[in-house]
């Protein structure tokens, strides 16, 4: 039996932009906001920035959710 994760927001990615999608990917990974803004040699509250707008750009309210994307986009 396969587990396929699917969600509604799947079609509204190729909205990302590419640091947004990368910021996505660190997060997912289990990156805190500080680790990931070291990864991409960005400020903390830069990394607030581009979660935010992720979230209002597909409509999504926690980490749980934004992982489940990453994890459905193959992040």
């Amino acid at each position: 039996m396969s587990l396929t994760l699917t969600t509604p927001h799947t079609e509204a990615a190729p909205a990302l932009a590419p640091r947004e999608l990368e910021t996505l990917r660190h997060i997912a990974s289990g990156c805190t906001y500080l680790q990931a803004a070291r990864h991409m040699g960005l400020s903390r509250h830069t990394i607030d920035a581009y979660l935010r707008r992720i979230r209002a750009k597909l409509n999504i309210n926690t980490t749980a959710e934004l992982t489940r994307l990453a994890i459905s986009l193959g992040l």
